[in-house]
């Protein structure tokens, strides 16, 4: 029998993080389409394609029909992506008062072909003889600019997509994102201990009886993995110890402490709906003492990715703005990039 630690690499799991995937041996895939079809629309539609005496632009995507995947096999990537697009173009000569109006077809975009061998090819809407004369100059000037176009969608699939398909090992972890968690508790009281104290259930929301003024903070972010995979991230030891990288305590069931942060954070947990919602009584040790906000996170599953919407009540008004953004650095920021549920958006 193999000593501890010494066997089949695909089931020595302390390699890896998150104690999943070990090593990247399994199939994972990603779905691109619905990134594909935003960015394909974002490169093509207000394009311009211009001479000496004319001037085209892409107005409109019409049709953009196919798929797009990115497959992790044992630490490769495998992209496959086709797509049949039709885009709707209007263009003029100068000097001339009229405006024509036609069809730009691309049939074969996919990983078979390079981009040199994509087909671009532009019909008239009616024929004319200024529309004879663009549809030539968008033959000649346009088709490879439009392949440009189109090499950057790929570049951006692979380059960008992609990232976090392979999850890192532990050891891999950037220091970065190490001094950025030191960087947080470092804003907090540095010798204060975890409070132990229990939280009772009736909290009332918001802490209405306070003295000062406080605001409610409202925020949604799209991430690339299933609802469940996102709630997970929220309610597991092991997946929220990595992307917080230190102790934590979390005790999810309804009236079950969590401390984050080395206690900066803490509070309990009101309300859990698996892979649904999540509702806590939430506080850091910044604010003024025994004063709680409520937080309610809501996961909404879309065809290729997931929506959180955050709301949270009773934030101090002194503390919104850091509290905003140590919710964008510390918790969706780091979830996107050290679990790799990240959304890229051009």
């Amino acid at each position: 029998m193999a000593k501890w630690g010494e066997g089949d690499p695909r089931w020595i799991v302390e390699e890896r993080p998150d104690a999943t995937n070990v090593n990247n041996w399994h199939w994972t895939e990603k779905n691109a389409c619905q990134w594909s079809q935003e960015t394909l629309k974002k490169l093509l539609i207000g394009l311009e394609i211009e001479g000496n005496h004319f001037r085209c632009i892409i107005t409109d995507l019409d049709k953009c029909e196919g798929e797009a995947v990115v497959n992790n096999r044992k630490g490769k990537l495998i992209f496959f992506y086709e797509w049949d697009i039709v885009a709707s173009w209007q263009g003029n000569v100068r000097g001339r008062d009229d405006t024509v109006e036609g069809k730009m077809n691309i049939p074969n975009l996919s990983e078979e072909n390079e981009i040199s061998e994509i087909d671009v090819s532009f019909s008239l809407k009616e024929s004319s003889e200024t529309g004879n004369v663009l549809k030539e100059f968008l033959y000649k000037e346009g088709s490879d600019k439009i392949r440009e176009q189109l090499k950057t969608y790929v570049k951006y699939l692979k380059e960008e997509f992609s990232k976090g398909l392979i999850l890192p090992k532990k050891e891999n972890i950037s220091n970065n994102s190490k001094e950025q968690i030191q960087n947080l508790t470092s804003t907090f009281d540095k010798n204060v201990t975890v409070n132990n104290k229990s939280i009772t259930k009736d909290i009332k929301s918001a802490n209405t009886s306070s003295r000062f003024e406080t605001k409610t903070l409202i925020m949604s972010h799209a991430f690339q993995c299933s609802g469940a995979d996102l709630y997970r991230a929220l309610t597991q030891v092991e997946l929220v110890r990595i992307f917080t990288n230190g102790p934590v305590v979390l005790d999810v069931k309804e009236g079950g402490e969590f401390q984050l942060f080395g206690g900066n954070i803490h509070g309990t947990f009101k309300e859990l709906i698996p892979n649904k919602k999540i509702v806590q009584y939430w506080r850091t040790k910044r604010w003024p003492p025994e004063h709680y906000s409520v937080v309610t996170i809501t996961i909404e599953q879309q065809n290729d990715n997931t929506i959180l919407n955050l709301m949270q009540i009773g934030v101090p008004e002194s503390e919104y703005d850091g509290t905003r953004e140590n919710w964008d650095r510390y918790y969706w920021d780091a979830i996107k990039r050290i679990l790799g549920y990240g959304s890229f958006i051009i």
